[in-house]
């Protein structure tokens, strides 16, 4: 464990995991919001939002992520000149908040979508026969039902979504991925002992994420 006794070494590796809960839970509130639009897109009755939502859906669950990041950086950045900050650093982070939340509110619309569905049709006749909105009727009757089905599966997305942030790594954030990188490179004695330590971390956080969105899901739980 020589190697995080070097507090230049501990340090990076703090920074690191603080860049990767930053992305994190800035793409979790984005993809929550944009999974939450699509979704009533896609039981939407006008048939060109149904078709917008399944297209997104469709295209950005069948893309890789990587892909996405890198667009994000070359085709957005790069070539389209979208800046968000000076700062080097916390413009690769917006960036990469862009290709994370995109990515995950794909996933986000489909557990919301099969939350809806869960809601028996009834609600929605009873909510249309008293005079609400289509809008109204999904912000105050579907979606508080369907919410309460859908904790377990958001998250697991958001597990996912944590893990996901290290791609952004690959175009230069120096996140916890890129910084065991580095360290290995350094010290290549010590492969095995820095991997523990940063798969440690990354258990330590999400394995009681897990274990809490479990116990949500269960308090939560509609009981018929």
């Amino acid at each position: 464990m020589h190697v995080f006794g070097d507090s230049a070494n501990l340090d990076a590796t703090v920074a690191g995991f603080l860049w990767i809960l930053k992305l994190t839970g800035a793409s979790a509130v984005l993809a929550l919001v944009l999974g939450v639009l699509l979704a009533a897109m896609r039981v939407s009755p006008i048939p060109v939002l149904r078709l917008f939502g399944a297209g997104w859906v469709n295209i950005f669950r069948n893309t890789p992520l990587t892909l996405i990041v890198f667009f994000c950086y070359f085709g957005l950045y790069t070539t389209l000149g979208l800046t968000f900050s000076d700062d080097l650093a916390r413009n690769i982070y917006w960036l990469g908040v862009v290709g994370l939340s995109t990515y995950t509110a794909a996933f986000v619309c489909e557990a919301i979508r099969s939350g809806i569905n869960t809601v028996p049709t009834g609600q929605a006749e009873a909510a249309r026969a008293i005079g609400l909105t289509f809008a109204q009727t999904l912000r105050i009757v579907i979606l508080p039902q369907a919410g309460r089905a859908v904790v377990a599966p958001l998250g697991s997305i958001l597990i996912a979504l944590c893990k996901n942030s290290t791609i952004v790594g690959t175009i230069g954030l120096m996140e916890s991925a890129s910084v065991m990188k580095d360290l290995i490179n350094a010290n290549g004695d010590a492969v095995v002992p820095i991997f523990l330590v940063f798969a440690g971390v990354f258990a330590l956080l999400l394995v009681p994420t897990g274990y809490f969105f479990g116990w949500l899901a269960n308090r939560l739980a509609v009981k018929r």
